[in-house]
């Protein structure tokens, strides 16, 4: 019987040169990494912190070295809705939002083993905290200083986990019914209550102003008359009307009627003249 040829030797080597080549290319693959712009790389080697490394390309050792990527970047947390009873006893529905950043990588993966849904909890329970030591009044008035209290405890929490919160903001407040009712009838009140202060307000200055021209009036009685004869033109202006006027015939008639008499001969002597 014919015996198999022995394969050459060449080709032995070139398969043994080829599976180098391709274990060297998987082991380049697994040590070079790329990290971005806003991430960090946490190495551990052999269950030992190396260090922070990134931006751009880095260098690990396979199959030893274990790395962790942080997001940099700002993340928003939803706290859900909670019912809270206020400081004067009213029960409210709050929910907020939170926007965090990982400011030191190291700390964030060392520190806590998820930082987000630490945040989250945290959260929870910061806001329920506060909303409970504030009255209703202070909610819905001061929602501002409300948001900035809660940013600073929240801060304060987290610094030792490498977080940094900058902003936290409440979302909505929702009343029960009845005390949406009660709010809407204190307003209607309270504007019903200014009507009749500015409506007391304009009667006072209009009894002044009044006072004022009856004084004047005193002083000068002339001024009244021809204020009703005024009053009285101003009347006969309407049609269909007849108005009855008593005139008392006195000294102070005689000095009207002579002063319309003068006003008469001066026209009649402008007309000559013209």
């Amino acid at each position: 019987m014919p015996q198999a040829q022995p394969a050459p030797a060449g080709l032995g080597e070139l398969v043994a040169l080829l599976l180098g080549g391709l274990i060297a290319l998987i082991i380049i693959a697994y040590s070079i990494r790329v990290v971005r712009e806003y991430e960090r790389a946490v190495v551990f080697r052999l269950g030992r912190v190396v260090g922070v490394k990134g931006p751009g390309l880095i260098i690990v050792v396979p199959f030893i070295d274990r790395v962790t990527v942080i997001d940099l970047r700002i993340h928003t947390v939803d706290v859900p809705r909670q019912r809270i009873i206020t400081k004067d006893n009213v029960e409210v529905s709050v929910d907020a939002v939170v926007y965090y950043r990982v400011q030191d990588p190291l700390k964030a993966v060392l520190t806590v083993r998820n930082y987000n849904v630490a945040v989250t909890l945290l959260s929870q329970t910061v806001l329920r905290d506060v909303i409970g030591k504030s009255e209703l009044d202070d909610l819905l008035s001061r929602r501002e200083e409300l948001n900035k209290e809660l940013q600073r405890i929240l801060d304060e929490l987290t610094d030792p986990w490498g977080i940094k919160v900058t902003a936290v903001t409440l979302k909505e407040v929702v009343l029960p019914e009845g005390m949406v009712r009660a709010m809407a009838r204190q307003a209607e009140a309270e504007r019903w209550r200014r009507a009749k202060i500015i409506e007391a307000e304009g009667e006072r200055q209009a009894a002044k102003i009044l006072e004022e021209a009856a004084q004047t009036y005193e002083r000068h009685p002339a001024a009244l008359r021809l204020r009703e004869l005024q009053a009285l033109i101003e009347v006969a202006k309407e049609k269909n009307t007849v108005v009855f006027y008593p005139i008392t015939l006195g000294a102070e008639a005689a000095s009207l009627a002579a002063l319309g008499l003068e006003a008469g001969r001066r026209a009649r002597e402008r007309r000559e003249e013209g």
